[in-house]
């Protein structure tokens, strides 16, 4: 049972950085894997965790903004709406691409503007189970030519804790995963060239390789780990997928090209000159410039080709702009709640009426995709 002083008895469980301290003693379970929710009895708990004890709202009197992954699929929209109708009784839910909020905080946050018109951009969203990326024109979604990788920060995470326990690390074993995130977020970065970088560590090691300090949750015993190539090789799988997995060799900035690519032709200019990030696994230092750099050297190796075959024609290179801003790591939250605040887009929700009227199919088309 849990502590009566930290939760009600009816509410035996842990969400969030609590599940990670209570590991030991408790089943721990990922509702989410890979962007999409395959545990809706957990996925519920967790919205009842986060509703009545960190929101502290009674969703009867809240009309739910929720997000869902590109290419999510109906019966996911059809879950989450029978949730929120069935057992939070909400008075209305919209539900929103994470994408088209990311690309509105970025426009919102760089220029102040919050013209729909103006919302056209590549949009790179890596969170933790999986990477998307989504063209963006005029606010809504080109459906057709997104795509998406089985790579993100969970798979960082698992490639950290790969080389700790080759290198035999003395971590306990219920934390290596928690260890392994740390390590990640505060040490890795992105390299411009991978053969420089293992030249320098191998020439500085005392600059370069680092030291991290913790201690055993049940004994409370002390441990050092050294961190090494990891803090480079982590988040160079995005570059070099097949370091980890043979399952995905294409790199992130091939992929992105091949994105732009699929889209009608006129568009192309636009989506080449606003890519944003979004999520918190685009925070690592270096990766605005090096997705920038490789996506650059792709789309000139096309114009020069284009040259020698029309060497007649008047040609320019499409600029690759990638954008960063202040609200990247919750570009998604920081879009919904701007959007949210509109007084409009109340008409867009689904009422508990017409739930009551129609069912749970009311959320199967999503109003991006259908105005297309």
């Amino acid at each position: 049972m849990a502590d009566k002083k930290d939760d009600a008895e009816d509410l035996d469980f842990f969400i969030g950085n609590d599940a990670t301290v209570k590991r030991p003693n408790y089943n721990v379970d990922y509702p989410i894997r890979d962007g999409v929710v395959n545990n809706w009895d957990n996925m519920e708990k967790y919205l009842q965790r986060c509703i009545y004890q960190h929101l502290r709202a009674d969703p009867e009197e809240h009309y739910f903004l929720m997000t869902e992954p590109p290419l999510n699929s109906p019966e996911n929209r059809e879950y989450t709406a029978e949730i929120m109708f069935e057992t939070f009784n909400v008075p209305g839910l919209y539900i929103a691409v994470q994408a088209v909020l990311a690309l509105c905080a970025s426009k919102i946050s760089t220029k102040g503007s919050r013209s729909t018109s103006e919302v056209t951009g590549t949009v790179i969203d890596s969170g933790d189970g999986v990477t998307h990326i989504v063209p963006v024109v005029s606010g809504y979604v080109i459906g057709s030519c997104i795509k998406h990788i089985p790579l993100a920060g969970r798979t960082i995470t698992d490639f950290v804790a790969e080389q700790l326990r080759a290198r035999g690390e003395p971590v306990p074993p219920d934390q290596i995963l928690d260890v392994s995130r740390r390590i990640k977020e505060m040490h890795c970065y992105v390299s411009p060239d991978l053969v420089k970088e293992y030249n320098k560590y191998d020439q500085q090691p005392d600059k370069f390789f680092l030291q991290y300090e913790g201690a055993d949750i049940k004994t409370k015993k002390p441990f050092t780990v050294d961190i090494g190539y990891e803090r480079f090789l982590g988040p160079e799988l995005f570059f070099n997928p097949e370091i980890f997995s043979s399952d995905f060799s294409t790199p992130l900035p091939d992929l992105v090209d091949q994105v732009i690519q699929a889209c009608p032709i006129d568009t192309r200019k636009n989506l080449y000159s606003y890519i944003t990030l979004s999520g918190g696994s685009t925070m690592y230092k270096n990766f605005t410039r090096r997705i920038e750099r490789d996506l650059t050297k792709k789309v000139k190796e096309r114009h020069d080709k284009n040259v020698q075959l029309f060497p007649d024609m008047d040609l320019k290179m499409m600029d690759v702009n990638v954008v960063t801003h202040a609200f990247q790591r919750f570009a998604v939250w920081f879009g919904g709640s701007m959007l949210a605040a509109q007084p409009d887009v109340i008409k867009s929700f689904h009422t508990r009426a017409d739930y009551q009227e129609h069912g749970p199919r009311i959320a199967r088309t999503n109003p991006v995709f259908q105005s297309l």
